[in-house]
């Protein structure tokens, strides 16, 4: 969507908007001394005939929408700066999935990890084919599976092979991420816009910080957006033991709120299709200062295309 006005490119042109109050005085001089004029009728009953009520009224819209063209006018010769909406050529992202023993929880139907691989492998579906993709598994041994490439047949094999692992280290994943993005061509990474999507249930159990993580992530202008996976009644059975794995959310939305990212919850798998949907709305598109010139000049052409048809019906009337 475009903002229609937010600066000027050639602001000092503006000064002829000085005329305006110029020409409004003159109208009101022109317009008080036909008044006086008109008083000399001593006839009211002709005079009114003569000048209808309705024509004063009228007459006034079609200078206020003349003046109102005049001034659409010179602020389209100022060349008017808008911020528009538009689709991003290319962007890095990370996929951060979470691999732990905990992800084996059937809340999520058929199982937390089964619907995280669905999801993530709909959401790379979706994003533009120019975007480079990584892959980071999550477990008590975070490691990068694919570094970010733009080869969708790799993501997705990646993808599709991650089987649990022991142990939760997020910070360490966050860590492997940015590695990753830092390790893309000097080219890509000084222009190309990166961005990490952690999808766990929380639980983090050892390795770094997953804050202090996030911290270098806001540093180097790569936000997290994190996706709290599961239920508050998630469970699972080891070593015949049953375990209750709640998402840790308050985590998931801190490293979010640090990284200048955003968080999200996801209780079963059409909420977590919906979370990436709106991480891929932040991805696909940026704000990027145009010239709007053109709908100023277009402003100004309507103004005074109506101005002119109620001069036209005005001038009817009196003959």
């Amino acid at each position: 969507m475009t903002v229609p006005f937010y600066g000027f490119e050639a602001i000092g042109r503006l000064w002829l908007l000085l005329i305006i109050p110029i020409l409004i005085a003159l109208y009101v001089i022109v317009v008080r001394r036909r008044a006086k004029r008109g008083m000399r009728y001593t006839n009211t009953t002709v005079l009114g005939a003569v000048m209808p009520v309705q024509s004063q009224w009228l007459r006034h819209v079609i200078v206020a929408l003349s003046v109102l063209s005049l001034i659409a006018l010179n602020l389209a010769w100022a060349r008017p700066l808008g911020i528009d909406k538009v689709a991003r050529e290319r962007a890095t992202i990370v996929l951060i999935i979470d691999i732990s023993q905990s992800m084996m929880a059937t809340d999520v139907e058929p199982n937390r990890l089964e619907a995280a691989k669905a999801a993530a492998l709909n959401f790379v579906a979706e994003i533009p084919d120019g975007f480079n993709i990584g892959i980071v598994s999550l477990s008590g041994t975070p490691s990068v599976r694919l570094a970010p490439n733009s080869n969708k047949q790799a993501v997705r094999r990646v993808i599709e092979s991650l089987v649990t692992q022991d142990g939760t280290a997020i910070g360490d994943a966050l860590q492997a991420a940015l590695s990753a993005v830092a390790g893309m061509p000097e080219g890509d990474k000084d222009k190309v816009p990166a961005m990490i999507v952690l999808l766990s249930d929380g639980g983090h159990t050892h390795g770094q910080s997953p804050r202090q993580a996030a911290s270098q992530a806001e540093i180097a202008g790569i936000p997290i957006y994190t996706i709290a996976y599961g239920s508050d009644n998630g469970y699972v059975d080891l070593d015949d033991e049953r375990i209750n794995v709640p998402p840790d959310r308050e985590l998931m939305a801190e490293i979010a709120e640090i990284s200048g990212g955003e968080y999200y919850t996801a209780d079963n798998a059409r909420q977590l299709g919906r979370a990436y949907g709106r991480i891929q709305s932040e991805l696909g598109w940026e704000m990027v200062e145009k010239e709007v010139t053109a709908t100023w000049a277009f402003g100004s052409l309507i103004f005074a295309l109506i101005a002119g048809a109620g001069a036209v019906v005005l001038g009817v009337r009196f003959k």
